[in-house]
């Protein structure tokens, strides 16, 4: 709708940008007020917010590079420094560090990490509006009344009604965020909350891939992410009904 949001003399502030800094500033207050109301170590979320930034970050460009590595022998600094990411790179890459990080740390990763999932839905679904407003991550043609146009836009076909899969999915993480928040009030056992988002977002992603026109890479029948979705499923179902006793009961999520 509006990639470039304003400017400010020579500097330009890009709308999906500057969605991405809400979503993580919203993250971080998030985490920390419910932090604080746990009496937990407030410092550990920002470092754990910096280290997954970092490497969401390397993450979502190594997978964006896996999925078009065509494109990558070609022009590889043109895949490096473009606007290519997937997120499922930065969910991976973000995880794995915060594991890395509480394995130094001496930290309950677990414990964290059920706290935490609130706040990545919550910047997932300010993401996805920044990718309405660029016009990245499009749908199919539609001639429903739901058909949003774009004029301007780099990444999305100017003229052509199409459904806004950016603004549902921001709808379904913000949905998730608030399921996330009431479920955590129930004092679940530790992993259930980082086992339902994996559940809901894993679903919810392999759904809305169905309406997605721009090109993601397929593997088999499935589109990139939609694969991934399957493993991301299992592992969100081991957590949650705990399969192999993997995660201690004694504490509380």
């Amino acid at each position: 709708m509006k990639e470039i949001l304003f400017s400010i003399g020579p500097i330009k502030i890009y709308s999906y940008g500057f969605m991405i800094a809400i979503g993580v500033i919203s993250a971080i207050l998030l985490a920390s007020y419910r932090m604080k109301k746990r009496n937990m170590n407030n410092d550990v979320i920002y470092s754990i917010a910096i280290i997954a930034l970092i490497f969401g970050f390397i993450g979502s460009k190594l997978l964006y590079i896996l999925v078009e590595f065509k494109q990558f022998l070609y022009d590889p600094w043109g895949a490096i420094s473009g606007n290519g990411f997937v997120i499922y790179g930065g969910i991976i890459g973000g995880v794995a560090s915060a594991m890395v990080y509480c394995k130094i740390k001496k930290l309950d990763f677990m414990e964290y990490f059920d706290l935490c999932v609130p706040s990545v839905s919550l910047a997932q679904g300010f993401g996805r509006i920044g990718c309405f407003m660029a016009g990245c991550c499009y749908g199919r043609p539609t001639d429903s009344f739901l058909g949003i146009t774009f004029h301007n836009s780099s990444f999305a076909p100017n003229g052509v009604p199409l459904l806004p899969t950016q603004l549902f999915s921001a709808a379904g993480d913000f949905l998730i965020t608030a399921v996330l928040l009431l479920y955590s009030k129930r004092s679940p056992e530790k992993g259930k909350v980082s086992g339902l988002y994996l559940i809901l977002y894993s679903i919810g992603r392999f759904i809305i891939e169905f309406f997605r026109n721009d090109y993601r890479g397929t593997i088999w029948i499935f589109s990139t992410s939609q694969f991934i979705s399957i493993f991301i499923l299992i592992a969100g179902i081991a957590l949650f009904f705990n399969v192999g006793g993997l995660i201690k009961r004694k504490d509380r999520a």
